[in-house]
C-alpha cells in the first residue's frame, strides 16, 4: 500500500466530489464547511450519487462506507501544516468571509502544497503563465487580496471539468453528479509536490467499488495529473461558449441552450478562447475540442452555476468571464459575444446589490 495522505478540501460541494473519490482510494480527508453541512457529513456521510457506463440508474457512494476517512467542520482550529495537499473547493467570492479568510492566509503560510479546484483560478496561479500580467487582472477578483500570501510555487490548477450539484429535494450532504467527467490538475512546481498528486491519481485509477451487487465496477471522475500549466485553462473555452451565455437579460438558460441555440456562435467563442490560449503559449492538444465539449453539453439541461446564483440574488459570483475579457485584452485581442456577456452579467449584479 502507498502513503496514506491527510488531505484539507476548503468546500464540501465540489470538495465532497474530490474527497469521497480520495477517500475511495483510502486517504484522509477533512472538509471545511458550514455547520449544517459538518454535522450531516460527520452523522450520515458525504453522500455524491454518479452516472455509470452501462448501469441503470445512479450509483451512489456514502463516504461513511469508504476505505478512507472523510471528515467535516468548521474553519476554527484548522491547521494546514498537519495536512500533506490542500484543495480550494469554494467559489472564488467565498474567501473573503470571515474565518476562511483567515484560514486561507495560513494554507498560503504553511506553504503546503495547495490544488484549486475553482473554474477561477486563483490570482497567484497566473504568475505561472508566462503571457499574462496577472497584477493587470486584479480587479476581476471579488477580493484579489486574499491571494497574496501565495507562492506559485505551491499552487496548481485543476480543471473541474465534472459537472455536480446539490439537488434541491434532498439534504445538504448530498451531491449528484450531471457529466463525470475528470479533474485535470497541472503539476506543482516542485516534484516532491507533484509527486503526491500522480499517487493519488494512481490511487484513484487503481479503485474498484462494490455497487451493492458483488460486482467490483469502475468508477468515473478520476484526477489526472499534466505538466503543462495550460491544461487547466481547457475549462475557459467552456465557460465562456456556454456557462456564461445562460445569462440572459430576463432569465437565465440552461447550458444546453446556450451552446445549441446557435451552434455556430457557440463554435465562434469557443476557437477565440482557444486561440486565447495558444496566443499565451498552450499547444492546442492541451486544451478540448469543440466539438467533444459540444456533444458533453447536449446533457446539460440547467443553468450554470453562476446564473442560477444571480438568479438567486447574488452580489458576487466568479467572474471568469471578465477575467477571460482582460486577459485578452493584454494580447489585443476582442470578442463582441464576451463583451455582452460581461455587460449583463454586470446588470445582473448591479440590481442584485440595488436589491439589498
Amino acid at each position: 500500500m502507498s502513503k496514506t495522505y491527510k488531505i484539507l478540501i476548503m468546500g464540501a460541494s465540489y470538495g465532497s466530489l474530490l474527497g469521497t473519490k480520495l477517500a475511495l482510494a483510502g486517504h484522509a480527508v477533512h472538509l471545511v464547511c458550514l455547520p449544517a453541512e459538518a454535522e450531516l457529513i460527520n452523522k450520515e456521510g458525504a453522500i455524491v450519487r454518479l452516472p455509470v457506463k452501462g448501469r441503470e440508474g445512479l450509483v451512489e457512494i456514502n463516504s461513511l462506507k469508504l476505505p478512507g476517512k472523510v471528515t467535516a467542520g468548521g474553519t476554527a482550529g484548522v491547521n494546514p501544516a498537519d495536512y500533506d495537499l490542500v484543495a480550494l473547493a469554494m467559489q472564488e467570492p467565498q474567501y473573503r468571509s470571515p474565518g476562511v479568510r483567515e484560514l486561507l492566509d495560513k494554507v498560503a503560510q504553511s506553504k503546503v502544497p495547495c490544488m484549486s479546484i475553482m473554474n477561477m483560478p486563483p490570482l497567484t496561479y497566473l504568475k505561472r503563465i508566462p503571457g499574462i500580467n496577472a497584477d493587470g487582472l486584479r480587479g476581476c477578483y471579488t477580493d484579489a487580496s486574499v491571494w497574496d500570501s501565495f507562492d506559485p510555487k505551491t499552487l496548481t490548477l485543476c480543471s473541474p471539468d465534472p459537472q455536480a450539484f446539490r439537488p434541491p429535494e434532498d439534504k445538504v450532504n448530498v451531491l449528484q453528479v450531471r457529466l463525470p467527467t475528470n479533474f485535470k490538475s497541472a503539476r506543482f512546481d516542485s516534484e516532491a509536490h507533484t509527486a503526491i498528486l500522480r499517487q493519488l491519481e494512481a490511487d484513484i485509477e487503481a479503485v474498484r467499488f462494490d455497487a451493492g451487487d458483488g460486482k467490483k465496477i469502475e468508477l468515473p471522475v478520476k484526477l489526472k495529473v499534466h505538466d503543462s500549466v495550460f491544461v487547466p485553462l481547457a475549462k475557459w473555452a467552456m465557460l465562456i461558449a456556454g456557462n456564461y451565455r445562460c445569462v440572459q437579460k430576463d432569465a437565465m438558460r440552461p447550458i444546453k441552450d446556450a451552446v445549441h441555440s446557435d451552434i455556430e456562435a457557440s463554435r465562434a467563442a469557443y476557437n477565440w478562447v482557444v486561440k486565447l490560449c495558444v496566443s499565451l503559449g498552450a499547444n492546442e492538444k492541451d486544451l478540448v475540442p469543440f466539438d467533444k465539449y459540444a456533444n458533453a453539453a447536449l446533457s446539460l439541461g440547467s443553468p450554470s452555476s453562476a446564473a442560477r446564483a444571480l438568479a438567486a440574488g447574488a452580489k458576487n459570483i466568479e467572474r471568469v468571464d471578465l477575467l477571460v475579457q482582460a486577459v485578452a485584452a493584454q494580447k489585443g485581442m476582442r470578442l463582441a459575444v464576451l463583451d455582452e456577456t460581461v455587460i449583463l452579467v454586470n446588470g445582473w449584479l448591479e440590481k442584485n446589490r440595488k436589491v439589498s
